[in-house]
């Protein structure tokens, strides 16, 4: 029997008027409040979070900038692959570890919910490892891979190496922040993450021009700023988890390895992972393609990527709690309610697209000169969001029912669409760029169709998944309607 079958038959057998953790007032809203304004509430202190996250996309970009393009460029390089192990982290591995404490607690099963905890530290401290032994040693020849010469391969590499060695601090903190965010709870990770911002702008400056005491570290300072920033984060949350004020807490003396634990995590982590390696595997193999035309390109295309990355923590903020409020009601049954937040968060994530695909295409040179005024770093960069900006409501739709898809967990199909968005742009682009001879503008329409292609295509899959499922197990409350 699954996790899901099992959880299914605890509530056919209890009702949510039972003793135990279903009564919390917190999931009692998940289950019955109407769906619009409870994920709109659940999401809100998740928004100071997403405003913190945008502000490490662009600022830990604009600090770099003050060394020269060069710099730029070589952060640049590096970036997909810090931005594959945040993303796994927070919006992978984190979401099947949010998704499985989430069911747990819908389900009523308490002792499985806590137990879960220290089985998502073990997989957070795993993973990290993992990061380390991978890139540590091999950054270098990628970052050159992917055209990096000269000073900017040095930036490329000497960043890397701080990054990588400090992977367990971005692994920990988003560990946590997921566990509490799977029993509701979005306002204390939502903390975390603003006191790491925090830290993370008020090191940048002293750590790159050596302010004060301390020394001029460049590129390599601005790398430690974004470990320390993780590591204050971490503590913030480990805090809070052993004040016992969490529904969920460390079961130290009761702790028992469970696999069936692992896999409810790693049923919608693994896959999800995966996906996220699809994501900025299509990011780099961007920079590769990109890196034919040059330092400056690479540069450019580095700072249009981070306004495409700017809405990813955006939807990030009200994604998570469409994990967890999908997560709670399938837990209990109620696959109708679970189905409805899966589409009311589409057309959030939808209409965040659009507002940002509309400031890249009207302030495209603004942006990209945020960062740099060498002319052709502007030129390729606005040329990026002309191209891509139109589409970026479907990328927005994509990333909601990916998020909706882990709630319910189910993450096969949205793999594929991923899948299918790498083959376009790694086979699309180098037919562009290598046979065709069609340039940048080759390039980037490619990219387009290929954001076309993920949005469509996860359309279809989620209504198909949601065809599939079930019949709910209790009639639609208020709520669902």
């Amino acid at each position: 029997m699954s996790a899901l079958e099992e959880t299914v038959r605890d509530i056919a057998t209890a009702s949510l008027g039972s003793p135990g953790i279903a009564i919390n007032p917190v999931i009692r809203r998940l289950l019955e409040a109407p769906v619009f304004p409870t994920l709109l509430r659940l999401a809100l202190p998740n928004l100071a979070e997403a405003v913190a996250r945008v502000a490490f996309i662009t600022l830990d970009a604009y600090f770099v900038s003050w060394l020269g393009y060069d710099a730029l460029a070589g952060v640049s390089l590096v970036f997909p692959l810090l931005l594959l192990m945040q993303t796994m982290a927070a919006g992978a591995m984190g979401s099947g570890i949010s998704s499985a404490i989430a069911r747990a607690v819908g389900g009523g099963r308490l002792q499985d919910a806590n137990a879960l905890v220290m089985h998502a530290v073990a997989v957070g401290l795993a993973m990290s490892g993992l990061f380390s032994l991978i890139f540590l040693p091999s950054g270098s020849a990628l970052y050159a891979a992917m055209g990096g010469v000269g000073p900017a391969l040095a930036a490329a590499s000497a960043y890397s190496s701080v990054i990588f060695l400090g992977a367990i601090f971005i692994w920990m903190m988003n560990t946590l922040a997921n566990v509490l965010r799977g029993t509701g709870n979005m306002l204390v990770p939502a903390s975390a993450i603003v006191v790491a911002e925090l830290v993370h702008v008020t090191l940048s400056p002293v750590l790159i021009l050596g302010l004060g005491p301390a020394p001029r570290l460049g590129v390599t300072g601005a790398a430690l700023a974004v470990i320390l920033s993780y590591l204050a984060g971490t503590l913030v949350l480990l805090a809070y988890l052993g004040s016992g004020r969490a529904i969920v807490r460390f079961s130290w003396t009761t702790l028992r390895w469970q696999w069936r634990l692992f896999a409810d995590i790693l049923k919608v982590g693994g896959l999800s992972s995966l996906t996220a390696v699809q994501a900025q595997a299509t990011n780099i193999a961007l920079a590769a393609l990109v890196g034919h035309f040059g330092t400056t390109a690479i540069a450019g295309y580095g700072a249009a990527l981070r306004l495409e990355q700017v809405q990813v923590p955006i939807i990030f903020a009200l994604g998570s709690a469409v994990v967890a409020m999908v997560g709670v009601n399938m837990g209990a049954g109620r696959r109708l309610r679970a189905a409805k937040i899966a589409w009311t968060g589409a057309a959030i994530g939808a209409t965040i697209g659009g507002a940002t695909g509309l400031f890249g295409s009207f302030f495209a040179t603004e942006w990209i000169g945020w960062f740099s005024r060498e002319p052709a770093v502007l030129e390729v960069g606005s040329l990026y969001l002309h191209l891509l900006g139109p589409v970026y409501p479907l990328l927005g739709l994509g990333l909601f029912l990916f998020s909706a898809s882990q709630g319910i967990g189910k993450v096969a199909g949205p793999f594929l669409c991923t899948t299918s968005r790498l083959i376009v742009v790694a086979a699309g682009g180098w037919l562009a760029t290598d046979l065709l001879g069609s340039g940048l503008t080759g390039l980037f329409v490619v990219a387009a169709a290929a954001i076309v292609i993920l949005g469509l295509s996860m359309s279809a899959i989620f209504k198909w998944r949601v065809a599939r499922l079930s019949p709910p197990l209790d009639a639609p409350t208020r709520g669902d309607l």
